[in-house]
C-alpha cells in the first residue's frame, strides 16, 4: 500500500489539530507546489497565513520540504515564516528523513502534506510518516505531470477518493 495515503483532504486548510492530534501527529512535512500555492507561483492559497500560526500555537511544528531549488523554495519559506529542505529528492528518502531529524521527531509523529501520490505519499510510506494528500489547487500543464495525473486519477477510483 505504498501509493495509499493515510488521509486525503481538499486542501490544507482542512487540516485541523484535532485531526491531527487522532494521529499522533506532531509535525508537518509541507510541500508547496499546488499544496500551499499554484505549481511555481507565488499567491498563497487561503487561509494559509492563519492556518499555520494556527499550528503553531498548537504546538504542531512545521516545515517546507520541496524537489525545487532553493532559489524558488527559499523566498516561499522566508515569506510564511518556516525552515525549509529544497531539493528533497522525493520519493526517496533523503529529504524527508532529513525533515524528521530538524523537527526532531519519530517518524511515527511526523506527516508529509502534499499533492502528489509519486512523490509525496509513496516517499512518505517508504520511509513511515503519515501521509496526508491533498487535491492540487490547479493541475499543471507539462506532458510528465498530465501522465502521473492519468494514473493517480486511477488510485483515486480504487481507493475510493473524490477527485
Amino acid at each position: 500500500m505504498l501509493l495509499k495515503p493515510d488521509i486525503k483532504l481538499c486542501g490544507i486548510t482542512d487540516i485541523t489539530v484535532e485531526l491531527l492530534n487522532r494521529y499522533n501527529i506532531k509535525a508537518l512535512l509541507l510541500d508547496v507546489d499546488n499544496t500551499m500555492s499554484t505549481h511555481h507561483g507565488t499567491v498563497l492559497t487561503d487561509g494559509l497565513m492563519e492556518w499555520i500560526a494556527q499550528m503553531q500555537e498548537n504546538g504542531i511544528k512545521l516545515m517546507v520540504l520541496s524537489n525545487s531549488k532553493k532559489a524558488r523554495i527559499e523566498p516561499f519559506a522566508a515569506r510564511i515564516g518556516l525552515s525549509f529542505i529544497s531539493l528533497g529528492c522525493k520519493p526517496l528518502p533523503t529529504g524527508y528523513l532529513r525533515g524528521v531529524k530538524a523537527l526532531g521527531e519519530k517518524c511515527k509523529n511526523v506527516a508529509i502534506v502534499g499533492d502528489q501520490i509519486f512523490t509525496d505519499v509513496l516517499g512518505g510510506n517508504i520511509v513511515g510518516v503519515k501521509t496526508i494528500l491533498l487535491t492540487p489547487i490547479k493541475l499543471e500543464d507539462g506532458w510528465s505531470f498530465k501522465v502521473r495525473r492519468r494514473l493517480e486519477k486511477k488510485l483515486y477510483k480504487k481507493y475510493g477518493f473524490e477527485e
